[in-house]
């Protein structure tokens, strides 16, 4: 098997893996899915543009960043304010409950959005990665460069901003 063709296995599993969890990270970001899915592909472009010449030791951390970088680019060519997606958050919750109970989640649903909305850049991606994704603080720590202390401090600031602001 050439060269060529191993590094687009590798990367074929690489894409199998991260694409739903990059995709959500985005979408929860930038609010449509159109362009949740354009920034989801260049995210995996310019990955795949890195992987084939160069060797990536935390493809986790590389992604995020590529996905945090893209829709950080995204805003800056559109000039809109970041925002997380109700129709995402409401996802989560929807078990086919009653028409009242879908109209109360997706009031908090969009508080929660708001609040989200109203705190530092930085506490949403960590709250996001940490309670969404599943990362683990160390896998966060590694991401953003931080150390696992700072993470775990910025996560539990992040959550006193939401409960003030919620209550």
């Amino acid at each position: 098997m050439s060269e060529f063709n191993k590094k687009r296995e590798g990367f074929t599993k690489i894409y199998q893996d991260y694409i739903e969890k990059i995709y959500r990270f985005v979408y929860l970001k930038v609010n449509t899915r159109d362009s949740a899915e354009d920034i989801t592909s260049k995210v995996f472009l310019k990955c795949w543009e890195a992987y084939k010449d160069t060797k990536i030791d935390n493809m986790n951390a590389f992604l995020y960043r590529t996905a945090n970088n893209a829709v950080i680019d995204y805003y800056r060519e559109n000039s809109k304010k970041n925002i997380i997606s109700s129709e995402y958050m409401a996802s989560f919750a929807d078990m086919k409950p009653s028409a009242f109970d879908r109209s109360a989640v997706s009031a908090e649903v969009e508080r929660i959005k708001l609040a989200l909305n109203e705190i530092k850049k930085e506490y949403q991606d960590i709250i996001i990665w940490h309670y969404l994704e599943d990362m683990t603080i160390k896998e966060i720590a590694e991401l953003t460069g931080k150390t696992e202390g700072n993470v775990r401090v910025m996560a539990h600031r992040g959550l006193a901003a939401l409960r003030k602001i919620l209550s």
